[in-house]
């Protein structure tokens, strides 16, 4: 057997470089490069196996936790089959990442994490920013991993990457078991020596299969079509990631059915099909969740039944309703007590299209369908236009924001008030025009993924849609992007504070407590003083963007043309009036009340609550 000695650490990187992928014929690498910072845990081992293979990108962030969301944001606009490793030193360096650890994970997309580890041979313990524990020296922090990855693994001696890399791989790569894998690297491991097999570096091609129903499944699924009078779909990011748009655009033209989409799948159709009844559950639009209602059959194509889809099990409310699931994952497919077609979201369309031959819904039906999605449209219009003296409502950026758009922009949010208005408003014109992580709503993801994403397609301009708390807490890789030659827009709404929260505080009859951007008032020490005045365009020019304050929605739109006309990244920022908001539409979300208080408003609160609660369904 042939071999080649190398240090842990330089095999990984060899290893690494000669992973592919392939999907319908179309094969690439699947690593695009490794992002991180180097310290005492991995400079020695990683850092020196990069610094000699230069043609595997090393790219320097400013936050590890960023490095996990830019991965993410690349791995998501990239539809799984491309992704970054992400590297640590030992201690807080690693720790920083478990959070874009959960939210990949949660958000089943591909990231590999190599995390510092403490030293396997323990003679010199404790070492610099080791966790000891009195139970037992197995331990340390990188454990804390194990709950928020797929895979994990601590590579103790040289030669268990042989076994280790294909598990990885086959994890990374999968379309049911995808998420994060993790591999805890010991320091001194890192650099130790071994006589790898050559058959270790060969080329590795990771086939995506396309799985099709079974057929007994299959038989029960197009029956229940058949006999249903309101069917619904309801499209999650499985559509997205299995590059099935054009095929639920076909099957829905040709049934006639209406299509709801979740938050990651929205951009499975486009916003003009006549089939696109738009955002359904917690953060749906009138014609979805009126659809939704009345539906005596949902089919769910790649979505997981998240609270917000369901609107907390209120939103199907027909005493009539089944379920038939399309999901890779077996975990979601028998969700809601479904008939499972456990396939890949293409390949099962291609199978029910085949098989439901004429079926398509009745002309009362379409006729409903037709009329709320006029209905609908008109309301988008009126809330981008409501054309108010002052600081403009949050709709009105929205709608400015998608009119200087172009027809393959990408929108990159995750929360706040924005995934919710954006949900219901954003007009999307082409698949993953829209980039939203809401598995996790993570603040901080906005701006590192943005850019992930801009890596994935350059061709494509893309937006950060922010807030201010949001870029209070990240606006660090900024620096990145420049470093990088990175261009993205970043567009900072200004309501100085925590407006979804803000909102969701006096829904429960606590008058936004906590919420709001204000010095503390010194006769009453609350934080009820005068806003903190925060030079948001300042900020951004000391970390190298160009920025523009727009004082208006003209000048906010002048803004945005300027930025688009820039070669590096821009930061816009407007001030908006939080007081105007976009309405909830036939829609709840579960947030539970407290059932004691002396507050009025708390009991009332709760008074609505346990009423609402009356709606929530099991379906069995």
């Amino acid at each position: 057997m042939n071999t080649r000695r190398m240090t842990m650490a330089q095999a990984l990187i060899q290893f690494l470089k000669q992973q592919y992928v392939e999907r319908d014929g179309s094969t690439h690498t699947f690593f695009a490069g490794m992002l991180g910072i180097f310290g005492h845990g991995n400079v020695a081992g990683i850092g020196q196996a990069l610094q000699q293979n230069p043609d595997f990108p090393y790219i320097l962030v400013r936050n590890e936790q960023s490095a996990v969301h830019m991965a993410t944001g690349f791995a998501k606009a990239s539809n799984r089959l491309r992704t970054y490793a992400c590297t640590s030193s030992i201690g807080p360096g690693a720790t920083n990442m478990i959070t874009g650890a959960a939210l990949a994970t949660v958000n089943r997309l591909p990231v590999l994490l190599l995390p510092g580890d403490i030293f396997a041979r323990r003679n010199v313990a404790p070492v610099l920013q080791q966790l000891e524990s009195t139970a037992t020296q197995d331990i340390g922090v990188n454990d804390c991993f194990k709950p928020v990855s797929r895979y994990w693994d601590r590579i103790y001696r040289p030669e268990q990457l042989i076994t280790a890399l294909p598990e990885a791989m086959r994890v990374l790569t999968s379309p049911s078991d995808c998420g994060v894998v993790t591999l805890a690297l010991p320091q001194d491991v890192q650099t130790e020596a071994y006589d790898y097999p050559e058959e270790l570096f060969a080329q590795r091609v990771w086939l995506i299969r396309r799985g099709e129903a079974d057929r007994v499944s299959l038989e029960r699924g197009v029956e229940a079509i058949r006999g249903a009078k309101r069917p619904l779909i309801v499209a999650g990011g499985g559509v997205l990631m299995s590059e099935a748009t054009q095929e639920l655009s076909d099957f829905a033209a040709k049934t006639g059915i209406p299509v709801a989409e979740t938050q990651a799948g929205k951009g499975s159709l486009a916003w003009d099909h006549a089939q696109e009844a738009g955002a359904i559950g917690a953060t749906g639009t009138l014609a979805a969740n009126r659809l939704a209602k009345e539906a005596d059959l949902v089919i769910g194509i790649g979505t997981r039944y998240a609270d917000f889809t369901t609107a907390s099990m209120t939103a199907f409310q027909s005493p009539k309703v089944r379920f038939v699931n399309i999901n890779t994952a077996e975990f979601d497919a028998y969700k809601v007590g479904a008939i499972p077609l456990v396939a890949d979201a293409r390949a099962a369309l291609e199978q029910l299209d085949a098989a439901l031959g004429g079926y398509r819904v009745s002309a009362e039906y379409a006729g409903e369908i037709a009329r709320l999605r006029k209905e609908w449209d008109a309301e988008v219009e009126r809330l981008f236009h409501l054309n108010r003296d002052g600081k403009p409502a949050q709709s009105e950026v929205i709608g400015a924001i998608w009119e200087a758009a172009g027809e393959r922009d990408v929108l990159v949010s995750a929360a706040g008030s924005h995934p919710g208005d954006l949900h219901k408003l954003w007009r999307t014109r082409s698949p993953n025009g829209y980039h939203m992580e809401y598995g996790y709503s993570c603040m901080g993801y906005e701006i590192p993924a943005a850019i992930g994403a801009k890596m994935a397609d350059p061709s494509r301009e893309v937006y950060a849609f922010v807030g201010d708390g949001t870029y209070l807490m990240a606006p660090t890789e900024i620096v990145t992007a420049v470093q990088e030659g990175v261009k993205i827009i970043i567009v900072l709404v200004d309501n100085h504070g925590f407006a979804s929260i803000g909102s969701l505080s006096r829904s429960l009859g606590q008058e936004g407590f906590g919420t709001q951007y204000r010095m503390r008032d010194a006769k009453t020490s609350k934080l009820e003083g005068p806003p903190i005045g925060v030079d948001f365009a300042a900020n951004a020019r000391s970390l190298g963007a160009h920025a523009i304050k727009a004082g208006n929605l003209k000048e906010f739109k002048d803004a945005l043309d300027e930025a688009k006309a820039q070669r590096g990244i821009t930061v816009v920022v407007i001030e908006t009036d939080a007081s105007i908001g976009v309405p909830g539409y036939d829609s709840w979300w579960d947030v539970a009340v407290a059932q004691v208080s002396e507050s009025q408003g708390v009991r009332q609160a709760r008074t609505r609550y346990e009423e609402a609660r009356k709606r929530e369904r099991n379906h069995l």
